[in-house]
């Protein structure tokens, strides 16, 4: 196998690897929540995700983006992307929202894009076709089955409140508007360098609600671990990743690509954890995978918008 053959190997892999790092994202909370308040773990996931970038971007020798709009740009997605979406779960989780409802809640983003682009998108390739509608809805079809044993039998810690709903929206707003806002504005570099500048605007907003917690970080060999993970895994591995799909590829695809996360995330749990998994979850997971192989797969010349 020549070098093209193992790129184009690697870009055809590239959705499947990053929803198993992506997957993970709950079973790190797990491990990670009960030893440190939210946006102080962030904070530290962040802080310690840049250290890494810069030393291999000195390595590399990467260039770093040229212009200041370029940094602007980045900055925003970094804001929306890391700080806003995954703050707002993490906090909505630790204010007693139970991760069934906020997986859901934050489940919306592939129909909100697609609704967006539908009104909004003037490349032929960003529209949505009636076959990826019928896609995104069979595969938020398929999510809600996979929740609905979190949802029905959530523990009695779990609650909704008007604070945890607003994280949770906060997220998935941000999340959406971060992914569109990347596809529209944010010109092709290293993805490295983009990524740490994403990190700087992240833990520049993240820092004073870190400040404002009063929960101490209890360091133990769980959160050490959740942290070396969230760290190398979803921040180098994952959020790479989707910096360059969404760069890649339009961006209805890439995101039907999270309806896939709670699925894997369910058989994660049920491998590390012991969680059941019934027949109305195995219903959902199929039910989704098939919803999202409509919406990735390539247009056909019978089905049109």
């Amino acid at each position: 196998m020549n070098s093209s053959d193992t790129s184009l190997s690697w870009v055809r892999a590239m959705p499947a690897v990053f929803v198993l790092i992506w997957s993970t994202g709950f079973i790190v909370a797990r491990f990670g929540m009960p030893h440190a308040p939210p946006f102080s773990f962030l904070w530290l996931r962040y802080a310690f995700s840049i250290a890494c970038f810069l030393i291999w971007i000195l390595l590399a020798r990467v260039r770093w983006p040229q212009t200041g709009r370029e940094w602007l740009h980045l900055s925003v997605t970094g804001i929306l992307m890391h700080a806003g979406y995954l703050g707002g779960v993490w906090a909505a989780v630790k204010a007693g929202m139970g991760s069934g409802l906020s997986a859901l809640i934050v489940g919306f983003q592939p129909v909100l894009t697609a609704i967006w682009l539908s009104t909004h998108g003037a490349r032929a390739e960003n529209k949505v076709s009636k076959r990826q509608w019928m896609g995104l809805l069979l595969g938020f079809c398929g999510l809600l089955l996979v929740v609905w044993r979190k949802l029905t039998q959530g523990s009695a810690l779990d609650h909704v409140n008007a604070l945890n709903v607003c994280f949770a929206l906060m997220a998935l707003c941000a999340i959406t508007l971060g992914t569109l806002y990347q596809k529209s504005f944010v010109k092709p570099c290293d993805v490295r360098s983009a990524n740490t500048v994403q990190l700087m605007a992240a833990l520049l907003v993240t820092t004073p609600l870190a400040w404002m917690e009063t929960e101490a970080v209890q360091w133990n060999s769980e959160l050490m671990g959740a942290m070396a993970w969230s760290v190398l895994g979803l921040t180098l591995g994952g959020s790479s990743l989707l910096y360059m799909l969404i760069q890649k590829g339009a961006a209805a695809s890439v995101t039907s690509l999270m309806y896939l996360v709670p699925p894997c995330t369910a058989v994660m749990a049920w491998l590390l954890f012991d969680e059941p998994i019934t027949s109305v979850t195995l219903a959902g997971i199929a039910l989704t995978a098939w919803g999202v192989s409509w919406v990735v797969r390539a247009p056909s010349s019978k089905i049109q918008s």
